[in-house]
């Protein structure tokens, strides 16, 4: 049996400072959020570092994110979670309120969260495994293109030696046929080759609590008594080759050592974040009419939150030590509107600061991934030069601050409408365009916006 992952190599060792530092190149602002978040990845490094009996009594500290929509609070979990090489899955908590809930299972969400886990070490591993696959599919192709000759019934020593030397002469052969399939020169040669074909009966199996919820395949159930299926495929050698280092890369994972290495993220590494926590509060604390299914589906939350053991096709995961961020606007109800065995789960809560004119002046310009640079890459592919004059850049913000004010405020996520609406024309027309240098000025937005601003009924449609 492989030995389990090394915990140091899965939780890189980034001190809090780095951790904000990294967080800084995409969220602008939002220091307190950053800095709690930052002690809590810290804190999953310091606990593996943790040997004996205590290591399983420290528990991660939940966080609650509590501001408006457009803040950064998706991004900021999102980017923790890809610092630490983690799981990560977001999850909408008002949906457990829909019409028709009736016990909706809320263990769903730990269970796609090891689906994902075993995806991400899935892809991992191929990575890992890319240049010995490439070089079994070329083996593979070169069988195909270049055949064994068949032996003859009767052999003699005459036979012997002939089948001796065609066999030296196809080997060199065989050597100038890989480098020519190096070179690309037989990319589109029409070969055929077996191809396995993917199963198509798929049962589904539920049990009264939805512990069952998940797909069996019965190709893979009764597999290695089946046999897996063949079908002979023409195709050209470009696409012979994809298809047998697929199937290379199959042949050589270790899918027992990936979900076990999957499992072990997911229990000791996974995030969950939980959106739209605020939803399922009960404001004011009455739990009368509708409002009941909200407490309860904070009870479903409860146990998961608290530490249980899910049941998955993968088998049991311990939610123990997963990590669970909430966020939520909490403009009718508050976080003490949560039962209190829920609140008492979340002990760190952070207020995140409404976003101005100033702020979406950074947001577009500073960030490794700003809007500002995306449309400048976009255009560049058409060969032109987009550019954005400092004033452009400030009445762009000052416009999305104003219909925020006017209109719902749904933050740094007002930036991608105006933005789109700016450049509109731009975009449509960009392969037919005979200047190759474009740069937007503070009097083209003005000219392009104003009318759609003004309109307030407009505004709202539009923007």
């Amino acid at each position: 049996m492989n030995p389990l992952p090394n915990p140091s190599f899965t939780v890189p060792e980034l001190t809090p400072a780095q951790i904000v530092e990294v967080l800084d190149r995409y969220i602008i602002g939002q220091d307190k959020a950053k800095r709690s978040v930052a002690i809590a990845l810290r804190n999953r490094w310091r606990r593996q570092q943790v040997t004996g009996a205590m290591k399983d009594e420290i528990y991660p500290n939940n966080i609650i994110l509590i501001g408006p929509t457009g803040v950064g609070k998706t991004e900021m979990a999102r980017r923790l979670a890809n610092l630490a090489h983690a799981p990560f899955i977001k999850v909408e908590a008002s949906k457990y309120t829909e019409v028709g809930y009736v016990g909706r299972d809320v263990e769903s969400m730990i269970r796609d969260l090891v689906d994902s886990a075993v995806a991400k070490v899935r892809a991992e591993h191929m990575t890992a495994l890319q240049s010995q696959a490439e070089k079994r599919a070329l083996e593979q192709l070169l069988d195909i293109l270049l055949p064994l000759p068949k032996p003859r019934k009767k052999k003699s020593d005459e036979d012997d030696g002939e089948r001796k030397a065609l066999l030296e002469r196809r080997s060199k052969t065989r050597d100038k046929m890989r480098a020519q399939l190096d070179d690309g020169q037989f990319e589109d040669r029409i070969v055929e080759l077996d191809v396995e074909e993917e199963p198509h009966s798929i049962m589904q199996v539920f049990s009264p609590q939805g512990i069952e919820e998940m797909g069996f395949n019965l190709q893979e159930m009764f597999g290695p008594m089946i046999g897996k299926r063949k079908k002979r495929r023409r195709c050209t050698v470009g696409e012979a080759r994809d298809i047998l280092l697929a199937e290379e890369t199959d042949k050589m994972l270790d899918m027992e050592r990936i979900v076990r290495e999957a499992v072990f993220r997911t229990e000791s590494l996974g995030i969950v974040f939980l959106d739209e926590i605020d939803k399922i509060a009960v404001a004011g604390g009455q739990s009368e009419g509708p409002d009941v299914s909200r407490e309860g589906v904070q009870r479903d939350i409860l146990p998961v939150v608290e530490g249980t053991s899910v049941t998955t096709k993968y088998g049991a995961v311990k939610t123990d030590h997963i990590l669970f961020i909430a966020a939520g606007a909490f403009t009718v109800a508050k976080p003490s509107d949560l039962i209190p065995e829920l609140q008492g789960r979340f002990p760190i809560r952070v207020e995140l600061d409404r976003l101005d004119a100033d702020d979406f002046v950074r947001i577009l310009t500073e960030p490794e991934n700003a809007l500002v640079k995306q449309y400048i890459a976009l255009l560049k592919t058409e060969q032109i030069n987009l550019t954005f004059t400092d004033g452009a850049i400030k009445e762009i913000a000052e416009t999305a601050a104003l219909v925020n004010e006017r209109a719902e405020n749904i933050g740094a996520r007002r930036l991608h409408t105006v933005m789109t609406t700016l450049l509109e024309d731009t975009l449509f027309d960009a392969s037919t365009l005979n200047k190759k240098k474009l740069a937007i000025t503070k009097a083209f937005v003005r000219k392009t916006l104003q009318d759609i601003i003004e309109d307030e009924d407009l505004s709202k449609f539009i923007l």
